[in-house]
């Protein structure tokens, strides 16, 4: 069928994640998959003084990825956001976040020695025991 016009809303998973995200539906055979584009988590958070805000969190904290593929049968409900406040705070978010990853430099292997765990322990293993200060054992 393809790829419907995309919206703002709130998708509670069966998990019990509440997400917020700009969502496009997309028939795919015989199911549905919701194509989410930077979910977010908020939190409501009150200070002391009792006033209230919003915290606003990447839902997925190890990855830059911004759009993810999420099959229907783990959405419990779903609903289309109408409130621009909600929304603003998505932007904003969405706008800080770009400006991050942008300032952000490109690994390369000038910043370091890549290696695997494995290759990286051989090598320590070497330098251990080609070491002229090893103690001995006796």
């Amino acid at each position: 069928m393809g790829i419907e016009d995309d919206f703002y809303a709130t998708i509670k998973l069966r998990s019990g994640e509440e997400l917020f995200a700009r969502v496009a539906a997309s028939e795919e055979e015989d199911r549905t998959m919701l194509i989410i584009h930077t979910p977010v988590t908020f939190s409501e958070i009150k200070n002391k003084n009792g006033l209230v805000g919003y915290k606003v969190e990447p839902w997925l904290k190890t990855t830059r990825e911004d759009m993810f593929i999420i099959n229907m049968d783990n959405v419990l409900t779903m609903s289309e956001s109408s409130d621009l406040h909600m929304i603003r705070m998505y932007q904003r978010f969405v706008q800080d976040t770009d400006r991050d990853n942008k300032n952000q430099p490109k690994i390369s292997r000038k910043m370091g020695y890549i290696s695997t765990v494995h290759d990286a322990k051989d090598i320590l293993e070497k330098l251990y025991k080609a070491s002229p200060n090893k103690e001995s054992s006796s």
